[in-house]
């Protein structure tokens, strides 16, 4: 399967779960309850609240409490556009945390354990193909946001690849919670529209950066 049909698959796959998560909202027993109670828990604490956000959100990335929910408490508490900024960067400093630790703790193992062969083909499929299965995967909404987190911390992906990759993957789904968050049952049009600019925006960067790749590639 060619990297333009999963990277379709994907989109299309977001904006199902876009979809479904909006119709089904108002089913979910005691979801909306724990929306609240952490926007409450996140409005007591004033002018620390911003801050506070994101330590949760940095948080998630080691604690077993879903994230979903701090975002849909930052729309409604900051609106879509600022709850999104917050939340987004409380993922990629949560994100860059356990990449940190992953990397720093779980590559020296891993190595431990291939031969020269295997880490040889571990950083060509690094450099030619991990930047865009890491954008893939980040842009599934059912694949965990941690789990993703770690498993790039043990290739041979390099730093830059792993923000720009997470930071435009997370971003649709960002996005859509900011705007659930701040009228989780109404979504405005202009919401769908941020959606599809920030899909479009993604695509485009990639096929960009393909077509680079192929122009500096040398000629055999």
């Amino acid at each position: 399967m060619s990297i333009t049909v999963r990277l379709v698959a994907a989109l299309i796959l977001v904006a199902a779960v876009c979809v479904l998560g909006w119709w089904l909202w108002p089913l979910m027993p005691g979801a909306e309850s724990a929306v609240r109670d952490v926007e409450d828990l996140i409005r007591s604490w004033g002018a620390w609240g911003v801050a506070g956000s994101i330590g949760l959100m940095v948080a998630h990335s080691f604690l077993p409490f879903p994230s979903e929910i701090v975002a849909l408490a930052n729309g409604m508490l900051y609106g879509p556009l600022w709850g999104t900024v917050i939340t987004w960067i409380g993922a990629m400093l949560g994100a860059s945390a356990a990449f940190a630790v992953g990397r720093m703790l779980g590559q020296p193992v891993l190595r431990r354990f291939l031969s020269p062969h295997g880490r040889d083909g571990l950083v060509r499929w690094s450099r030619e193909q991990g930047g865009r299965t890491l954008l893939v995967a980040r842009l599934i909404p059912v694949i965990a946001f941690n789990l993703v987190n770690y498993a790039a911390a043990l290739t041979e992906i390099s730093w830059w690849t792993f923000l720009w990759a997470t930071g435009l993957g997370i971003l649709p789904l960002t996005i859509v919670l900011a705007v659930l968050g701040d009228n989780v049952l109404n979504m405005p049009a202009w919401g769908w529209a941020l959606l599809l600019g920030a899909v479009a925006a993604t695509w485009l960067l990639l096929n960009r950066c393909r077509s680079g790749r192929h122009k500096r590639a040398p000629s055999r």
